[in-house]
């Protein structure tokens, strides 16, 4: 019951089959069982709500009793689902530190944009999910939080920074979750954990702050399925007061029908240029590439210019003149204790700044955006891993780099493939689950569409899933075995 996709629980709602009560009790113990407990624990949320939404739930559940017996009540899309928000995602009254224990004591005047309309739309938030300091990292441990870890393997991270909503997700915590994205921090976690994860282009999901005019991020969804996450988007998405980039309507159908495989041209590019790819990824990139072969679909394997290096140097200048002087700023002349890896990054990116000047980093963005559009010119969709390595260790910093197979990567951001869609962040970018890799740790497939073209980017990632078939193969205990072992 606690992994029923939203769209399963609505229609089992409307039809008496089950209840909102009947969903959040099941969560609520999964999360009192499998959540807690030093190095033993899934340690995915912040904060659990019970009694405030045993309420929502109970109010939820006579609203579809009263639908029953009047159909011509109108029910909001999300009654009576459940979804835990990222803390960074301001609940009025609620803590809004970002994992940071110098603004432990800052508490949120207002609900960020995404969270009103998920309550608006009948969501109940129970819970809260954990991420690293300012999501800066691609693991999920901090001073404030502890260690999140992996469900289907408790020794690894489900990644970061959106780590406690890939981690509540794969362990039943949830029906869905809130995440956001300034270079992979829904894609990365979304693939560790066999979640589905999409980044929007930028400005379709509203955000807050004066940090949501950066161009490289964006909110968004996370769900166990294509169709429940095209759901959530159309409630979050469009144009909002809050953010001025903000645009496109509320409430428009996102998914609308799967693509017909056999009439896709589909590019693949299994390294993104120099990607240290290991061969496990690979086998289970190259699995779900053969199914779509087989399934009728134009494969053709195209190159992208890139090198990490390229990437990280045009990514950590972009950083260096935005995202990592605010992090200063705010942090100020604290002296509570933070993790090494804000500091390590905030220097890795004012560095990179004082070589690289904005305009220098406005120029090495449109080259890469220029060698992406050339290279995707005459296909559908592009197609490629979400991580190159095949995990990271739960409590891991890698402040030294990273090895990935024979290759020492000077900084472990050049094990994700994710960053250059932040850079091309026009495009809609899909991560899906494609197969369980080494030491049972799912692995991701990146679904990038052509620019602002929502409608068939979701039309194919919901083809592709139906294809790969991943939660029909794959061995789930009781919700993992790495849990109940």
């Amino acid at each position: 019951m606690a992994f029923l996709s939203a769209l399963h629980q609505r229609q089992s709602f409307i039809e008496g089959e089950l209840s909102p009560r009947d969903v959040l009790e099941a969560q609520l113990s999964r999360i009192e069982i499998y959540n807690y407990g030093e190095g033993t624990g899934v340690n995915a949320l912040t904060e659990v709500m019970h009694e405030q939404a045993r309420t929502a739930a109970s109010a939820a559940s006579d609203e579809y009793a009263r639908h029953r017996r009047s159909s011509k009540r109108v029910l909001p899309d999300l009654l009576g689902i459940t979804v835990a928000t990222k803390e960074k995602h301001a609940l009025a009254g609620k803590t809004h530190s970002q994992g940071l224990r110098a603004l432990s004591g800052k508490i949120a005047e207002s609900d960020h944009p995404i969270v009103a309309r998920l309550r608006a739309a009948g969501a109940i938030i129970h819970a809260r999910t954990t991420s690293p300091e300012f999501s800066c990292a691609t693991v999920t441990h901090s001073p404030m939080w502890g260690t999140t870890r992996n469900p289907w393997n408790l020794q690894m991270s489900p990644g970061g920074s959106s780590g406690g909503a890939g981690a509540a997700l794969a362990a039943g915590f949830c029906t869905l979750a809130t995440a956001s994205d300034i270079a992979g921090s829904t894609r990365i976690p979304a693939a560790f954990t066999g979640n589905v994860g999409y980044k929007a282009p930028y400005g379709r999901i509203p955000g807050a702050g004066y940090l949501s005019v950066d161009w490289y991020r964006g909110d968004g969804p996370m769900g166990r399925t294509v169709a429940d996450v095209a759901l959530m988007s159309s409630i979050i998405s469009g144009k909002h007061p809050a953010d001025t980039n903000s645009w496109g309507e509320t409430g428009t159908a996102l998914f609308r029908e799967e693509k017909q495989l056999a009439q896709l041209r589909i590019g693949v590019s299994f390294d993104l240029g120099d990607y240290p790819v290991t061969s496990e990824v690979m086998r289970c990139i190259g699995n779900a590439i053969n199914k779509f072969r087989a399934a009728g679909a134009d494969i053709r394997e195209i190159k992208i210019p890139w090198t990490t290096e390229q990437v990280r140097k045009t990514t950590f200048a972009h950083f260096g003149h935005i995202l990592a002087p605010a992090m200063a700023e705010i942090i100020g002349d604290s002296s509570e204790p933070r993790a090494a890896y804000t500091d390590q990054f905030m220097k890795d990116a004012l560095d990179q700044a004082e070589t690289v000047s904005l305009i220098e980093s406005l120029q090495l963005d449109a080259i890469m955006n220029a060698q992406l559009t050339e290279a995707t010119t005459d296909v559908d969709v592009l197609l490629c891993p979400t991580n190159a390595m095949d995990w990271l260790l739960a409590d891991g910093d890698y402040l030294d780099g990273l090895q990935v197979g024979s290759r020492k990567l000077t900084h472990y951001w050049e094990g994700h493939m994710t960053s250059p869609f932040n850079v091309a962040n026009q495009r809609p970018v899909f991560s899906l689950p494609c197969g369980v890799g080494a030491d049972n740790v799912p692995v991701g497939m990146q679904v990038v569409g052509q620019s602002w073209d929502e409608t068939t980017t979701f039309g194919v990632a919901a083809a592709l899933e139906q294809v790969i078939a991943f939660r029909e193969r794959a061995v789930m205990t009781d919700a993992v075995g790495a849990i109940k072992a």
